[in-house]
C-alpha cells in the first residue's frame, strides 16, 4: 500500500497533476500543429488530395515528434516555472528551446529518412512556439481576470495602491495573481503628473497625494497601501498623515533602508504606526566606529531585559563582543532576551545573570568573576507617578543603584561605564527626574575619583514603545474601546524610535572621555494630543466620536515640556551631529558623598522626608508634596 505523506498531498501531487494538464494541452497542439502546417503548405487542401504520401508519413513520424518536443520542453524546464507569474524570462527560456529544437529534429528526420517538405517543419517550428508560450501566458491570464472577478465578488476590499513605480507594480501583480490575498484594487496615485490618465499592471493611475480623499470617495477605497518605499521621511509623513485623514485602513512597504534586500512584496508590507507620521530624518550613525568600540570586549548590560536594555543587548550583539553579560532583577525579560540572541546570534558569548545593582555582594561577585571591559547600565525605575509616590525606592535602585555599580566598576577595572540618562533630569519638578539627575552627578564624581574608568551618561527624550512610553498605554485603551487618556492638551515631548538611540549611545560610547554628559537631538517636540488623535484615526476610528478623549490634568511632578540640556552645562558639538556635549558641573566631591550617606540612610528608613533631601542636593528639583 502506498503512503503519501502531507506534504506529497499538499504540493508534489498538485505540482504534477498541473505539469500533466499542461503537458497534455501540449500534446494536443503538437498535433493540431503539425496537421496545419502540412494543410498550409498544401494550399488549405483537403488531406485526401495530399500528395506523396506526406499524410501518413507525418502520422507515423508524430509520436516521436511528439517524444522529441516533450523531452526538449522538460530540459529547458517548461514544466518547472510558475506561469501565474510568466514574463519575459519565460519567454526567453521558450525561445531557447525552439533554437535548440532545430538541429535536433533536422538530424531527427534526416536519421529516420523522414520525407517531408522543409517548409512543415518551419510552420511547424512557429505554430508551436505560438501554442507553447499562449497555453502558458494564457493561464496567467485566465487566473487574473477570475482573481479579479473572485476577490471583487468575495470580500468587497477595494484597494488604492500609493506610488505608480516598482514597488507598487509589485504590490499589484502579487494581489492580482494570488489565491490568499484579497481585494480589488481600484486606483493607483503617484504624483508624477506625466503618469496621470495612465495605468499600471491594468490599474488607472488618477492623481497626486491631494487627491487622495476625493478618489478615496469615487472609488470607495477601504484600504489604502503606501509602496513608496524610497521617499524621504518628510514626503512619507504628509502623504500618510492625508491617507489616515479617509478612514480607509493603511498598509505600507518599509522605507528602503530598513529593506535588508531590497525585495518589496505583499510579505513585507506593515500596519502604519506612529513613527511613519512623525517625518523624522533618518538617524545616521558611524557603524564602524561602534564596530570598533564593541567588537572583541567583554560588554555588560544592567537592565538588560527592559526595553532600552534589550536593544542594547540586541546591537552590541550584532557586533562581535567578546562576551555578552545581561544583569536583570527580572528573570522573564533576561531569559526573553537570552532566547533571541541565542538565536539569532548562535555563536556569541553570552552569560545571562540575575541580580539587582542594590545589592553590593552581588554586583562586586559579577564584576570579579568575569571583568567586563565596559558597562551600558539601563537598570532604573523610570515610571514618574510610581516614584512619586515611593520615592525611597527611587532613591535605593536608581540612585544608590548607580553609586554601589559604580564603585564595584572602578575597583574591578572597567575600562568604560555609559549611564543611560533622560531628559527629566534637567530642571527636574519629579522625584524620577530628580534621581537621574543625582546620578548624572554620581557619574561625574565617579570620573573625577577613579581615573582609570570613563564615566559618561547619555540624556535621550521619550523612545517609541518602551515600557514607559504613552503609545502601548494609547493602544490598550483604543483597544478597549476608550477613552483615551491625556493629561494635558498641551504636553508636548521628545521621540526617538528604541533602536535610534541605542545607536546613539553606542555611538557616544565610543566618543566618551570620561565626565561628559551626552545628549541626543531628538528632533522637533511632538504634541501628545496629535499623537493620541493620529493613533486613533490608524485604528479605524474617528477621534472624539468613535473614541473619546479625556484631558485628565497634569500629573505631580509632570511638566508641559522637558528641556534637554541644563542652562549652566553649555553644549558642544560632537562628529556626529545628532550627538552633543554637556561640560561636568562644578560641585564639591566630599560634600556630594557625605549627602549619598545621607540619602541611603534616609531611603533605607523610609524617611518621610526624602524629597526634602533631594531637593537640597539638586537645587533645580521643588518637590510637589502630595496632601
Amino acid at each position: 500500500m502506498l503512503i503519501f505523506t502531507d506534504e506529497y498531498k499538499k504540493t508534489i501531487f498538485p505540482r504534477m497533476l498541473r505539469a500533466v494538464g499542461v503537458a497534455s494541452l501540449d500534446v494536443a497542439a503538437m498535433v493540431l500543429c503539425a496537421l496545419a502546417a502540412l494543410w498550409v503548405r498544401f494550399d488549405f487542401s483537403a488531406f485526401s488530395t495530399i500528395e506523396s504520401g506526406y499524410v501518413e508519413t507525418m502520422l507515423s513520424y508524430l509520436p516521436i515528434y511528439i517524444f522529441t518536443f516533450l523531452v526538449m520542453y522538460y530540459i529547458f524546464r517548461l514544466y518547472h516555472s510558475i506561469w501565474r507569474y510568466a514574463g519575459v524570462m519565460e519567454v526567453i527560456r521558450a525561445v531557447g528551446c525552439f533554437l535548440a529544437l532545430v538541429p535536433v529534429i533536422y538530424i531527427e528526420a534526416w536519421i529516420l529518412h523522414i520525407h517531408l517538405p522543409r517548409s512543415f517543419f518551419f510552420l511547424t517550428f512557429i505554430m508551436n512556439f505560438i501554442c507553447c508560450v499562449g497555453i502558458r501566458l494564457s493561464y496567467r491570464v485566465v487566473r487574473l481576470y477570475f482573481s479579479r472577478f473572485r476577490h471583487h465578488s468575495e470580500n468587497g476590499e477595494r484597494i488604492m495602491i500609493i506610488g505608480g513605480g516598482a514597488a507598487g507594480r509589485n504590490i499589484i501583480k502579487e494581489i492580482q495573481l494570488s489565491d490568499e490575498l484579497g481585494g480589488s484594487i481600484c486606483c493607483v496615485i503617484d504624483d508624477n503628473a506625466n503618469k496621470w490618465r495612465r495605468s499600471l499592471e491594468g490599474v488607472p493611475i488618477v492623481g497626486g497625494r491631494y487627491d487622495i480623499p476625493d478618489m478615496v470617495k469615487k472609488y470607495g477605497i477601504n484600504r489604502i497601501i503606501y509602496a513608496i518605499p524610497s521617499a524621504d521621511p518628510k514626503d512619507r509623513s504628509e502623504i500618510l498623515n492625508i491617507a489616515k485623514e479617509t478612514g480607509a485602513a493603511l498598509k505600507a512597504v518599509p522605507a528602503i533602508y530598513q529593506l535588508i534586500n531590497g525585495d518589496v512584496s505583499v510579505s513585507t508590507l506593515k500596519d502604519v504606526d506612529i513613527t511613519d507620521l512623525l517625518g523624522r530624518d533618518e538617524i545616521h550613525v558611524n557603524n564602524d566606529e561602534i564596530l570598533a568600540h564593541i567588537s572583541g570586549r567583554v560588554v555588560m548590560v544592567t537592565g538588560g531585559g527592559g526595553s532600552i536594555g534589550s536593544e542594547l543587548c540586541r546591537q552590541i550583539a550584532a557586533s562581535e563582543p567578546k562576551q555578552l553579560i545581561i544583569f536583570d532583577i527580572y528573570e522573564n525579560n533576561a531569559y526573553a532576551i537570552q532566547q533571541e540572541l541565542i538565536a539569532e546570534h548562535p555563536d556569541l558569548n553570552l552569560v545571562t545573570l540575575i541580580g539587582s545593582v542594590r545589592n553590593t555582594n552581588r554586583v562586586n561577585a559579577v564584576l570579579e568573576k568575569y571583568k567586563p571591559d565596559m558597562i551600558y547600565h539601563a537598570a532604573a525605575h523610570k515610571h514618574v507617578p510610581l516614584m512619586e509616590d515611593s520615592p525611597n525606592e527611587a532613591i535605593k535602585n536608581n540612585v544608590m543603584g548607580t553609586y554601589k555599580l559604580a564603585e564595584a566598576a572602578a575597583n574591578a577595572g572597567v575600562k568604560k561605564f555609559l549611564l543611560i540618562s533622560t531628559d527629566k533630569a534637567v530642571n527636574p519638578t519629579n522625584l524620577m527626574g530628580a534621581s537621574k539627575r543625582l546620578c548624572e552627578m554620581v557619574i561625574q564624581m565617579e570620573n573625577r575619583r577613579h581615573p582609570g574608568t570613563d564615566f559618561v551618561a547619555v540624556r535621550f527624550g521619550n523612545v517609541l514603545g518602551s515600557n514607559g512610553s504613552v503609545i502601548p498605554l494609547f493602544k490598550k485603551q483604543i483597544a478597549a474601546g476608550g477613552p483615551v487618556t491625556v493629561t494635558d492638551k498641551n504636553i508636548i515631548r521628545y521621540f526617538m524610535t528604541i533602536p535610534e538611540a541605542v545607536s546613539l549611545v553606542l555611538q557616544a560610547g565610543y566618543y566618551a572621555h570620561g565626565g561628559e554628559i551626552f545628549v541626543l537631538d531628538m528632533g522637533e517636540p511632538v504634541r501628545i494630543d496629535d499623537m493620541a488623535r493620529n493613533l486613533i484615526k490608524l485604528s479605524g476610528y474617528t477621534p472624539d466620536v468613535d473614541i473619546q478623549i479625556v484631558y485628565t490634568g497634569l500629573r505631580p511632578g509632570e511638566k508641559l515640556f522637558e528641556e534637554l540640556l541644563m542652562d549652566e552645562e553649555g553644549m558642544t558639538e560632537t562628529a556626529n551631529k545628532l550627538i552633543y556635549i554637556g561640560k561636568p558641573i562644578e560641585m564639591d566631591d566630599e560634600v556630594f558623598l557625605e549627602q549619598l550617606k545621607r540619602l541611603d540612610e534616609a531611603s533605607r528608613s523610609e524617611s518621610e522626608d526624602i524629597k526634602h533631601i533631594v531637593a537640597e542636593i539638586v537645587d533645580t528639583y521643588h518637590p510637589q508634596m502630595s496632601s
